[in-house]
């Protein structure tokens, strides 16, 4: 009698981070705000500071120069050299490289791939707003368990800031939609995937939807007022109730075509997108009462980093497990939204992770 095949799987193997050295303060930003003097950013959004890119061409601050970084930090904790990786995968938002040009082609991730010395890899990009980085992971998973390719890295760099310094020059006294990118802040990760040989180390599964339902609620383009880059958010009606529903019903889904429930999955951690402490709160709250259980513990970047966009689910994951208030042979669920509507789900248990 034939076998069948043992399935395969991926597994996290390596995650790097790099942060602009400049911290902004909240209250310093909202000094800035000539048109809304007292903006209670802090007090809304839980945010304290963020990280502030450097916009000069030496600083490499970029968004180009902080996914480079990162990659290079996620290669250091690695067993793999560049030259191993099958796929490099670049998921930012903000393309922004040689100080202030914006680049739709050639492609980041050719170009990261090609600096970085993975002469040999696949490359492309993908662009899913705040949930880029867990698109690519979702991507590179199935590669993997396909048997496509061995490995590869997502890397993404945020020089998000931009949108906060327009907000700054423009914004009114009145509800503004610009209210938001006050929140953001700078930020690259790089998350290396490879095949998973062990239970106990392994991403057990990722899903995610798009769909155009509320893309009118969060959008980002150039000003229609400056020169800068602008961000639009309906913060009201993306909290909404039947919004918020949407990630614990979808992930009920999941578990209920394999008879399970959450409980059976046995979380230690969740991480919800870093939107601000309010959100994560009520996302929170929502999932408890869908589940009818308490949800894992909350790991959050917020108040240091806040609104980090596609980074924000593994720079949160990493400081929590360089620092220790994480631990590890533990299971995480992280849960991705973002305006499209976008949500989903991914399960992993995470052992060896060089971080």
């Amino acid at each position: 009698m034939t076998s069948m095949p043992t399935a395969r799987h991926s597994r996290l193997a390596a995650l790097g981070v790099h942060l602009p050295p400049a911290a902004v303060p909240t209250r310093d930003l909202v000094a800035q705000v000539a048109g809304a003097p007292g903006t209670p950013v802090e007090r809304a959004t839980g945010v304290a500071e963020r990280r502030w890119a450097d916009r000069s061409p030496e600083a490499a601050e970029d968004s180009y120069g902080l996914a480079l970084k990162a990659a290079h930090d996620a290669l250091r904790v690695s067993s793999y050299g560049a030259a191993d990786l099958d796929v490099v995968i670049s998921a930012s938002i903000t393309r922004v490289k040689d100080g202030e040009h914006l680049y739709v082609e050639p492609s980041f991730g050719r170009m990261l791939a090609e600096e970085l010395g993975a002469h040999s890899a696949l490359t492309f990009d993908v662009s899913n707003a705040c949930a880029g980085v867990m698109t690519g992971v979702y991507l590179l998973d199935r590669l993997i368990r396909t048997g496509m390719v061995r490995n590869g890295m997502v890397v993404s760099g945020e020089q998000v800031t931009r949108v906060a310094e327009t907000a700054a020059a423009e914004m009114g006294p009145s509800y503004d939609p610009q209210f938001a990118s006050l929140s953001v802040g700078d930020s690259a990760v790089a998350v290396i995937l490879d095949e998973s040989q062990d239970e106990a180390d392994r991403i057990h599964y990722i899903d995610m939807m798009t769909s155009a339902a509320y893309a009118e609620l969060c959008q980002a383009g150039p000003s229609d007022r400056s020169r800068g880059l602008a961000m639009h958010t309906d913060n009201r009606t993306m909290q909404k109730a039947d919004r918020m529903r949407l990630w614990p019903e979808f992930l009920g889904d999941i578990l209920a075509k394999e008879g399970r429930t959450l409980q059976d999955e046995k979380f230690d951690y969740i991480i919800q997108h870093q939107v601000s402490a309010s959100v994560v709160a009520n996302m929170n709250s929502v999932g408890e009462e869908t589940f009818g259980t308490a949800m894992p513990a909350s790991l959050s970047v917020l108040e240091e980093f806040g609104n980090t966009a596609t980074t924000s689910h593994f720079l949160t994951l990493a400081r929590h497990l360089r620092a220790g208030t994480a631990a590890r042979g533990k299971r995480y669920l992280l849960v991705p939204a973002a305006s499209g509507l976008i949500l989903g789900a991914m399960s992993a248990t995470i052992t060896h992770l060089g971080v």
